[in-house]
């Protein structure tokens, strides 16, 4: 009997060559899930990750695939189906931020954060289930989203109107798309040791504030966020959808500007 929860799946994970979709990527390998590695820019991490893939006896695949452009979503699910024939999952992890104070945000950061954070997984997910309407096939869609779709982020106005966007969508497309059996979650992380969050790591201070938010003591792991997708992607899971699962620490419930 074969106890890898996600044996003969096959997952798309943009954002995958680095941080949290690259420990998605091989956790599901480690599952049995052979992997569609999207990424942009970071050549060297994507093959890392197909690389380790590999080792474990899975399939994987890179596709350089920038999730701001339609066309390019719509190339990577394709690319998806003609390689392996299906795809049955997909993680929405690819994501930006940029700070300022909301009088100093620009139209081009404003458009940036949006359609990285939000457009992309409208169109990437819009992509991926016409495929499996088209087959008759269920589906999982996990959009990795933020602890700020509900969490006020001084500074960061673009990125909480794209992860709270983010939010609503994940509730609109659970119902819509429930009865064609493909359910809908997001997973909301709080800290985690991640490249998007390697500056604020260096600063010993904002650490240590941080740290005094956050009741389980500690900085999250990938393997924190990896181990729920893993759930959430399974057939453990069938039953789950329209909501958002918060990988924290406990951080949102004990929050407070400094």
């Amino acid at each position: 009997m074969n106890d890898q929860r996600l044996a003969g799946k096959v997952a798309i994970v943009t954002g995958a060559s680095s941080g949290i979709g690259k420990g998605i990527a091989i956790r599901f390998a480690k599952e049995g899930a052979d992997v569609v590695i999207d990424y942009h820019g970071d050549d060297g991490g994507a093959q890392d990750a197909k690389s380790q893939i590999e080792q474990m006896g899975r399939r994987a695949i890179t596709v350089s695939a920038d999730v701001s452009k339609l066309d390019q979503m719509e190339a990577l699910i394709d690319t998806a189906w003609k390689h392996f024939g299906k795809a049955d999952i997909l993680v929405n992890n690819a994501g930006v931020e940029k700070g300022a104070f909301f009088t100093d945000v620009t139209e081009a950061d404003y458009d940036l954060v949006l359609q990285v954070n939000l457009k992309g997984p409208f169109f990437a997910t819009q992509a991926f289930v016409k495929r499996l309407l088209a087959a008759k096939m269920p589906g999982r869609v996990l959009n990795i989203s933020s602890v700020h779709e509900d969490m006020v982020f001084p500074h960061f106005s673009t990125y909480c109107a794209a992860k709270g966007g983010l939010r609503m969508l994940m509730r609109d497309l659970a119902v819509e798309l429930g009865p064609s059996n493909i359910t809908v979650n997001n997973i909301a992380p709080g800290a985690i040791d991640t490249p998007i969050n390697a500056s604020m790591m260096k600063h010993e201070m904002q650490v240590k504030a941080l740290l005094a938010n956050i009741p389980l003591g500690r900085i999250g792991s990938v393997d924190d966020v990896a181990g729920l997708a893993v759930f959430l992607a399974s057939d453990e899971a069938a039953y789950v959808t329209g909501s958002t699962y918060v990988v924290d620490g406990g951080l949102m419930r004990n929050y407070h500007e400094q």
